[in-house]
């Protein structure tokens, strides 16, 4: 993937683009219980940004791409973006008034008002001299008429959706004080097939669903993916006849390697936060146990081997400790251990069932599957396993993974019946903002990485 530039440092260059463009334009002035259900719908209160197509001082074609239809589809995605964090009621290209390159800078704000848009969203997109594209992205508000964001990206033409996602992520997090999110990618499983015999390919994609691409090619089974801290590899499970192959594939090079093979039941591999190591789980003579591995193989240590069923959930964000589930107690709860495996204590005392435990990126929480009355639901917990919360409530909500930020969650809604069709979806902490994620085919197991380089 081609990096992005950033020219956020590099004031003068920008000022000189719009320069160039607006001549003598001025510029503006610068100014819960143990078990608690989160149900509810969108607020109404949520703050309205104008987002209108980025300008462009002359219209030029790279790779296909023309600057005025560019401007047009990044704000279309910083709108859509805005809109998914459940903040924000963004007024998209769709619905306002085009600006000129001059208004860049210099923007008339009594308009804005008139909409009712606290904030504006303006930017340029224009051609340089190195067959890509330079992105400016700013932020105003307009009851002040100050600037609050100003960004720029020098990119290749592959890559506009990104100066998107990196413009919505300053833009959110200039304004709620929380870290980006936009600007990573989800690695899932995409289904297709009848339900008793189901293809499962690995594939890829941006947050929002954008750049989709197929890894594997269905020929073997492949489950449980996750993405390194580095965003460089993918480490997954593959199941071909009685075959079960834990692999790292190369992002960039295309390529995979062998980490660990067995005819045992191996599942849920896990990276640690340094990306050396590889949390997995293997059944060995009826008994399943957690075990740790090089990432460059050899022999796996065993971390547990308490009778029953001990299956790994993730590393804590400073790798020394580990949550998983067992059912040692009798039925599947939430425990946490050190990273040598000492200090096994569970945590979910609040009635029902557990499995899929994610520490957050924050370290402040513990998402989780709860089972119990026939349904599974999305729900969340201290490490110490206080302040249970549960987020959704459908038939089958499962296998949750956290944005980079620590304040959405990913998961799989199954329905029921014979189709059994699965799709990904996510919600905030609220519990109120739910929504669906476009995929091609059916989608499950979704891990999402954290923000990319």
């Amino acid at each position: 993937m081609t990096a992005v530039r950033s020219l956020i440092a590099i004031a003068a260059p920008l000022a000189l683009l719009i320069g160039q463009a607006q001549a003598q334009q001025p510029a503006p002035p610068t100014q819960t219980g143990p078990e608690e259900t989160v149900t509810g719908t969108l607020s109404q209160d949520r703050t309205v940004i104008a987002v209108p197509a980025f300008a462009t001082p002359a219209v030029t074609t790279v790779a296909g791409l023309r600057t005025d239809n560019l401007g047009r589809q990044i704000a279309d995605v910083i709108a859509a973006d805005l809109e998914r964090s459940g903040l924000y009621a963004p007024l998209g290209p769709g619905s306002v008034r085009a600006i000129s390159m001059a208004e860049v800078r210099a923007p008339r704000f009594a308009d804005w008002q008139a909409r009712n848009a606290e904030n504006v969203v303006h930017g340029f997109v224009q051609t340089n001299s190195t067959g890509g594209f330079v992105v400016g992205c700013y932020l105003y508000d307009t009851q002040l008429g100050s600037e609050l964001v100003r960004q720029g990206f020098e990119i290749q033409p592959g890559d506009w959706r990104r100066a998107a996602h990196k413009c919505a992520d300053a833009i959110y997090s200039r304004l709620s004080g929380e870290s980006p999110f936009f600007d990573s990618r989800v690695a899932y499983i995409a289904e297709s097939g009848p339900k008793g015999n189901r293809i499962k390919r690995l594939a890829i994609m941006d947050s929002d669903g954008g750049n989709h691409r197929f890894i594997t090619n269905g020929q073997a089974l492949a489950l449980s993916p996750r993405f390194s801290p580095d965003y460089k590899k993918i480490v997954y499970v593959s199941y071909l006849n009685d075959r079960v192959r834990v692999f790292i594939y190369d992002v960039n090079g295309g390529t995979q390697k062998l980490v660990t093979e067995s005819r045992n039941a191996t599942f849920a591999p896990r990276w640690s936060p340094d990306g050396r190591q590889i949390l997995f789980s293997m059944a060995v003579g009826g008994n399943t146990d957690i075990y740790r591995i090089s990432t460059e193989g050899g022999t796996p240590v065993r971390l547990t081997n308490a009778p029953g069923i001990d299956v790994g959930g993730s590393f804590s964000p400073d790798g020394k400790k580990i949550v998983f589930e067992s059912d040692r107690s009798g039925s599947q709860q939430i425990y946490t251990m050190n990273v040598d495996g000492s200090d096994q204590r569970r945590i979910s005392f609040g009635g029902g069932r557990y499995a899929t435990p994610e520490w957050s990126p924050r370290g402040d929480l513990i998402a989780f599957t709860k089972m119990g009355g026939g349904e599974f639901r999305i729900g969340v917990m201290t490490p110490g396993g206080s302040g249970e919360r549960l987020l959704t409530n459908s038939w089958q909500d499962e296998a949750p993974t956290w944005s980079p930020n620590g304040r959405v969650i990913q998961f799989f809604r199954t329905t029921s019946g014979r189709e059994g069709k699965s799709t990904i979806w996510q919600v905030d902490l609220t519990g109120v903002n739910l929504r669906r994620l476009p995929t091609p085919q059916d989608g499950s197991d979704p891990s999402w990485g954290p923000i990319l380089p």
